[in-house]
């Protein structure tokens, strides 16, 4: 791949470009250039923050946290007293201060046992201090996933259209199990190492003031290192982070549009820009691996010479001022100790920083703004009977940019409105309108005389059934995807909605009929026949009003006659709006409106559009295309 290529991608990729969405209507984002850039990048923007408002999901665990602290201060005072207990053995059981004789065999005994017990209670320390916090950071995690979830779920359309799916899923998983590592672990370490710190080195100046001060003077280089390192590897995990939530999206953007790919014979050209996407990731790992992974080293190095030098001066004193070997003993164990709480410290901070990376992505989605709320005088009407009015609607997806000008039309129950032009005219946007996934700019719509921002969004979704182009199916059985449109539906309301959609033939040919699992968003039925199952999942909701939006496109001319046959049975009493390219299935609409740049030019039936030959005349013969 030559530089610009390179260039082009990685602009392409990582650019954080303001959202931008597709001309007409937004739709998924299908690769992480789409809006902003979600990766993080640079120091974290606010780290006592972040670390408050994650610290503020385990309060709750208040006392199990007291639990946990005590734990680890039992942890800490065992394994620094058993350490210490080496030198009352030493000096009166195996080498007497005064050198003659031999100390106590049973005194001996008696001091180990002491000594077996005191460890044994820093490992059941241990045990339940690692045991309670697995539970109180799982207990975090639960929630935090939770509300990630339901956030998403209250989030305006706008931020699925113009956000990579993949990179939002990232969250999910690659930054929550970080928040999660540093939950289960590193809180611990971080206390246990500070309190090991603080009482091996009182113990240490208790023991011999003058190797204190050599371990003094050693500490800071020690400290120094492990700045040195992690400041290096801090913003590489930030860097490899981003980077993984990128090659994420494009391997979520290449499967979905894998048919795509092999259609227009690129799958070299996909497998070379994901080379150079998984190089980069390579590279990032590389380096904050690297730097992560020779803190250990460097710092156990470090210590070694810390060892060695205090070993040294230690035997020099024994000989020369009458230090006790026993102190000096527990001194260079605690010599050895006194390094090994810094270097897990130190370690511990890489992981702080993927956390806090981590923590920022998940936070950065949980701070956006909700779909707005219901207006506190929202109502919910008795019944929708469908008279639906747009008067002098505008909109458009950014402040700059109309895309709908001046709209007014009215349809009535039982009405069939189709909309005609050229894609980009503003078409789906109107339906999109209509269920409020956006708000208008100027204008009104009413439904049954009443302002749709004074219904109650889910009283309003629920009185809509759509029919979109792009099917999709969950996992379950065909019964269950059927009654996804209305939950409460029995088992002949499912039956007859499949024979409304004409679906109910092939759904009773499949291997266990209406019990059948789908998986793969159908994957095992033909597009057509998910496109059926959708109508029924439609027919299935008796909603008042209904939207196919090029709900026939993917269904061949024989099925589509079926389908239509089965779509006048569902419209009857329903005000309908179609979005058809096929002029043929819209031939018996009530009014058709034919858009052209947000504007509607021609409005009328099928017969009187013809006869003022027009812009639906040209299409309709073939004079002009739908472009």
């Amino acid at each position: 791949m030559n530089e610009s290529r390179k260039e082009r991608l990685i602009k392409k990729y990582n650019s954080a470009a303001v959202e931008q969405p597709r001309k007409g209507m937004p739709g998924p984002g299908r690769g992480p250039g789409h809006g902003r850039n979600m990766g993080p990048g640079g120091k974290p923007k606010n780290v006592k923050d972040t670390l408050k408002r994650l610290f503020g999901y385990i309060k709750k665990d208040r006392w199990k946290l007291m639990l946990v602290f005590v734990c680890v201060i039992v942890s800490a005072v065992t394994n620094l007293a058993g350490s210490y207990m080496l030198r009352p053995i030493i000096n009166t059981y195996i080498a007497p201060e005064n050198g003659l004789g031999r100390g106590s065999i049973a005194g001996l005994f008696g001091a180990l046992t002491l000594m077996f017990f005191i460890y044994m209670l820093g490992i059941l320390s241990t045990y339940l201090q690692h045991r309670i916090m697995i539970g109180v950071s799982q207990g975090a995690l639960n929630t935090l996933r939770r509300e990630l979830f339901c956030k998403l779920s209250n989030l305006p359309v706008r931020f699925f259209d113009t956000n990579n799916h993949g990179e939002i899923m990232s969250r999910f998983t690659n930054d929550v199990d970080a928040i999660g590592e540093m939950m289960n672990n590193t809180i611990i370490q971080m206390i246990s190492g500070s309190i090991t710190l603080i009482g091996t080195f009182s113990l240490m100046l208790y023991t011999n003031v003058w190797l204190t001060m050599v371990t003094v003077v050693m500490t800071p280089l020690l400290m120094k290192a492990g700045q040195f390192v992690s400041s290096r590897s801090r913003k590489y995990y930030k860097a490899q982070q981003a980077a993984l939530g990128t090659l994420n999206g494009y391997v979520e953007e290449m499967v979905t549009g894998q048919k795509v790919i092999k259609v227009f014979c690129h799958e070299d050209m996909a497998a070379e820009e994901f080379e150079f996407l998984n190089y980069d990731l390579r590279e990032k790992q590389i380096k904050a691996q690297f730097f992560g992974g020779i803190m250990g080293p460097v710092m156990g190095n470090l210590s070694q010479v810390s060892y060695a030098l205090t070993a040294t001066i230690g035997g020099i004193l024994c000989v020369l001022r009458g230090f006790d070997i026993g102190g000096l003993t527990v001194f260079v164990n605690y010599s050895r100790q006194f390094s090994r709480p810094i270097n897990e410290i130190s370690m511990q901070i890489n992981t702080i920083f993927s956390a806090l990376a981590g923590a920022e992505r998940v936070f950065d989605i949980m701070d956006r703004e909700p779909e707005q709320p219901d207006e506190k005088d929202a109502v919910e009407l008795s019944t929708i009977k469908g008279n639906v009015v747009l008067d002098h609607v505008t909109f458009g997806y950014q402040p700059n940019k109309v895309i709908l000008k001046d709209i007014s039309l009215y349809a009535k129950p039982g009405q069939k409105i189709a909309f005609v032009g050229s894609t980009g005219a503003g078409k789906t946007t109107i339906t999109n309108l209509l269920n409020r996934f956006y708000d208008i700019d100027q204008g009104s719509i009413t439904i049954d005389g009443v302002d749709i921002k004074k219904l109650k969004r889910d009283f309003l979704r629920k009185n809509i059934a759509m029919v979109l182009q792009d099917t999709h199916l969950f996992t379950g059985t065909v019964r269950e995807n059927i009654r996804y449109g209305r939950l409460d539906a029995t088992d002949e309301e499912v039956v007859q909605a499949a024979k409304t959609a004409s679906a109910h033939s092939f759904i009773m040919r499949l291997e266990h009929g209406y019990d059948t699992m789908l998986e793969g968003d159908g994957a095992n039925l033909s597009q057509g026949q998910r496109q059926l199952l959708n109508i029924a999942r439609a027919a299935i909701s008796k909603a008042p009003i209904l939207i196919l939006d090029e709900a026939t496109s993917s269904v061949d001319t024989r099925t589509e006659r079926h389908i239509e046959r089965g779509m006048d049975r569902l419209m009857e009493d329903r005000t309908t709006f179609v979005i058809a390219h096929r002029l043929s299935t819209v031939r018996n609409a009530n009014a058709i409106m034919v858009l052209e740049n947000g504007e509607i030019i021609e409005r009328g039936d099928h017969e009187d559009l013809l006869k003022n030959k027009g812009r639906y005349y040209n299409l309709y013969t073939g004079l002009s295309e739908l472009e």
